[in-house]
């Protein structure tokens, strides 16, 4: 731990210490802030026109895709109307009916079979049940040209009168497209189909014309249609059912809402199955995608039944398609950003690093001057900006501090020199004291004795004057003066010596 917070240390004492490195991290922070900030506004209004413009791409995909789908559509409609007039006029011949299923197959590109079916013992001779059914062999082949046709009077594994294809026509009497039709009715074959009611003379329907689509032709149609790599289109029935979509296994599936467990699936489903039109972000197999969808809306075209078939079609955008190359420009400028980032502290550090070695050479010079070095030598700038004119006072506050310096060492030299006159003169005063304190010291010892005696003598003539004779008295007081001249006689030797010294 003491090791790690070493580390740790050891770079942020290195930033606290280097001037040039602060600047530079200063100038870099600001530059980055302000680069941040600007990209970041840059790439949220980028991701918005990238956005509209996968939306404008996909709205027009979808568009265009409706358009090819209604294409096929119509030119099956307008092959079977076309056959479906001559075979009004010729009801009572019943093997023609063939002929006609045939030439429809065999015509348009698009029809993978046509079955011509009546009612119940229409043609009695025929028995209970009449179908002219011509197919390709192969449905869900996509080159159904190579697919031999086939001639069979049963579709599907219960009795046509039980199968929508025939039932609904039938019942309302409209002309209709149906969602594709599976399980017993189609045995797995990937259709959808055109059903047109076909009236008797009298105005009652008695039988269907139905055209079958091969989706796996109506699917390369609709799914090489698409804004990008990834993407691909799907066309859902009234009912949620795939009509188009890129897995074949899901055409299988009753509808889109089967799928419970994928509540974002879901929630697509419901909303292209009411026939709205927008996108939604959702996740396909765990890509994160869009879907944008539309209703299916078949072309206005004289003539044409425009019963609406509730379809939907929508475009699956994976969002790395709409975003992938915004994505990689984005690393891009941001690797950019790093990189020029890292350039222009190593310029700055350069710059700066150049710009003040003047700086780091005056902190050496003052820390040499500090040490006492007074006379370091500064040179002179080649600057003439903040920095150099720094260099020029430090140079010139240097050689007045040296100057100063040498007249304090003289003034110190004249000083010691003086101090050493001083002391040797403070020597002699003590050494004169010495001895006036001896000679003043011998002095008093002398004069202890002639004072003390006449101190006695005095004492002596005042305690025993009346008693004392002339001749003792007169011997006393002799004696007195005696020592009053050896006192004076010292006396005027220390006031000699005092005015000798006051002389001197």
């Amino acid at each position: 731990m003491r090791k790690f917070a070493t580390v740790i240390l050891l770079p942020t004492k290195f930033v606290t210490r280097t001037l040039s490195v602060r600047i530079s991290l200063m100038i870099v922070s600001a530059i980055a802030t302000l680069l941040t900030v600007a990209l970041l506004i840059m790439f949220h209004f980028s991701r918005k026109v990238v956005k509209k413009e996968a939306r404008q791409k996909a709205e027009q995909t979808l568009e265009s895709t409706v358009r090819q789908v209604d294409n096929v559509l119509l030119s099956v409609e307008q092959s079977s109307g076309n056959i479906y007039w001559d075979l009004i006029n010729h009801l009572n011949q019943p093997e023609r009916m063939f002929t006609y299923s045939r030439k429809i197959v065999e015509t348009n590109p698009y029809v993978a079979g046509c079955a011509i079916a009546y009612e119940p013992y229409y043609y009695k001779d025929h028995g209970q049940y009449f179908m002219a059914y011509v197919h390709h062999a192969s449905a869900d082949s996509l080159q159904m040209s190579d697919s031999p046709i086939i001639q069979a009077e049963t579709f599907g594994n219960v009795p046509y009168t039980e199968q929508i294809w025939y039932t609904q026509p039938m019942e309302t009497g409209h002309p209709c497209w149906l969602n594709p039709l599976k399980d017993n009715q189609t045995e797995g074959e990937a259709i959808i189909t055109f059903c047109l009611p076909i009236y008797s003379a009298e105005g009652r329907p008695v039988g269907v014309f139905a055209v079958d689509v091969s989706l796996p032709l109506l699917s390369q149609i609709v799914l090489s249609a698409k804004p990008s790599p990834n993407s691909y289109a799907t066309l859902l029935g009234s009912d949620g059912s795939y009509i188009v979509h890129p897995d074949s296994t899901k055409l299988f599936h009753r509808s889109i809402m089967d799928y419970k467990d994928d509540h974002e699936l879901i929630e697509v489903g419901k909303a292209m199955i009411a026939g709205e039109t927008g996108y939604k972000h959702f996740k396909v197999a765990g890509v994160d995608s869009y879907v944008f969808y539309k209703p299916f809306k078949r072309a206005e075209v004289p003539g044409r039944s425009l019963d609406d078939a509730g379809w939907s079609i929508g475009i699956v955008y994976p969002e790395a398609d709409i975003f992938g190359e915004y994505n990689e420009l984005l690393y891009i400028v941001i690797g950019i950003a790093i990189a020029g980032l890292l350039l222009l502290l190593v310029g700055c550090w350069a710059i700066a690093h150049h710009q003040l070695l003047p700086l780091r050479m005056l902190s050496k010079s003052a820390q040499r001057i500090a040490e006492g070095h007074y006379d370091e030598p500064i040179p002179d700038s080649q600057q003439e900006d903040e920095v150099g004119r720094l260099q020029d006072h430090f140079q010139q506050m240097q050689q007045a501090l040296s100057a100063h310096v040498g007249e304090l060492k003289r003034l110190t030299e004249d000083l010691r020199s003086r101090g050493e006159v001083l002391t040797e003169a403070y020597e002699q005063v003590r050494e004169s004291d010495r001895v006036k304190t001896a000679f003043l010291h011998n002095m008093t010892n002398q004069m202890t004795v002639p004072v003390s005696a006449i101190e006695t003598d005095v004492a002596t003539l005042c305690a025993h004057c009346q008693e004392m004779d002339s001749q003792d008295a007169n011997q006393v007081v002799a004696h007195i003066e005696e020592q009053g001249k050896v006192v004076t006689v010292l006396l005027n030797e220390l006031l000699d010596a005092s005015l000798k010294e006051v002389k001197e």
